[in-house]
């Protein structure tokens, strides 16, 4: 059965409150793998129909020590300090290997699991309201690990503010609604191009800062809110990604909310969030849809995934 968005949509109001009936999930009280469950053999298909060229664009970073990181998280990548082995045989095979250390799924381009984000209070719970205490573990996540979602063959879509303001957005300024319209009609798109188990790519122009000026980069960014949060959870979308690392705007307007975009998408959803993308690749290039793929890293218990979504066109 067709598992239709329109009747099953569980968000947020717009207000700082959480809705009291955000689970179980429509795909069942024990789903873990919440939006991917829309990965379905049509919409592989609708999405290689989006193929017309062949053309191939990463939308990931390189992965490396002066990128931009969030708070105190940490990337370091160690050689051995000299051969790993050999030389070996009579042909003298030598080789190396590497050590690395960091947030694997929380630094660079980043893809957040389910059990990334929780709701807290008297009684703490992730995505399909299982308890913290069922989920939370200090060798791994014990629910919702990352090994639990299914791979991405799906439509995917840019939206390009930048190019609808002619500007990069500001820190602290928040996308609408009407400005994501805006931006689609510009483009020769409208709503109804944002199709269930859609991939949305948002470009506000703030990857421009990328190594560049890191400071700024972390400082805050542009981003949806609470409205347009709401309005693609509606809509079906599997994944949000944008070109900052936390897609939502920050500072939030309301200064007594934090974050409430990934509590909309990951527990109350099952939504996917993609950070940190190379947004303006697809801008430059003029692509507003294509084949987004990506497949996360199964490292079992893990809250994210890096890795490299591809845009195929």
């Amino acid at each position: 059965m067709r598992f239709t968005m329109a009747a099953a949509a569980i968000c947020l109001m717009a207000t700082s409150a959480v809705a009291e009936d955000w689970y179980p999930s429509p795909f069942g009280a024990e789903d873990q793998a919440g939006r991917s469950n829309l990965m379905t053999p049509d919409n592989t298909m609708a999405a290689a129909s989006l193929i017309q060229t062949g053309n191939v664009i990463s939308l990931g970073r390189v992965m490396e020590a002066e990128m931009p990181l969030f708070g105190s998280r940490a990337f370091a990548l160690r050689g051995t300090g000299g051969l790993a082995g050999g030389p070996l045989a009579e042909n003298n095979i030598i080789w190396m290997d590497d050590f690395l250390a960091t947030e694997i799924g929380q630094v660079g381009t980043q893809f957040d699991g389910l059990g990334h984000i929780g709701i807290g209070g008297k009684r703490s719970q992730f995505y399909n309201g299982f308890d913290a205490k069922d989920v939370v573990g200090a060798y791994g996540l014990k629910k919702l690990g990352i090994e639990h979602v299914k791979p991405f063959f799906t439509k995917g879509i840019l939206i390009d503010v930048a190019g609808l303001e002619g500007r990069m957005l500001e820190a602290g300024e928040e996308i609408s609604v009407a400005q994501i319209e805006a931006a689609l009609e510009k483009q020769g798109m409208s709503a109804d191009d944002i199709t269930e188990g859609a991939m949305v790519a948002i470009n506000t122009g703030w990857g421009a800062l990328w190594i560049e000026d890191n400071a700024r980069f972390n400082s805050g960014c542009p981003g949806i809110g609470i409205e347009a949060g709401e309005w693609l959870a509606e809509k079906g979308v599997a994944v949000v990604g944008a070109d900052t690392w936390p897609v939502e705007v920050v500072p939030n307007p309301n200064s007594n909310l934090a974050f409430p975009v990934h509590q909309i998408f990951i527990p109350q959803n099952g939504i996917f969030i993609h950070e940190n993308l190379a947004t303006e690749r697809l801008a430059e290039a003029g692509v507003y849809q294509f084949a987004y793929i990506y497949s996360p890293v199964p490292i079992k218990g893990a809250t994210g995934s890096p890795g490299v979504p591809l845009a195929v066109y």
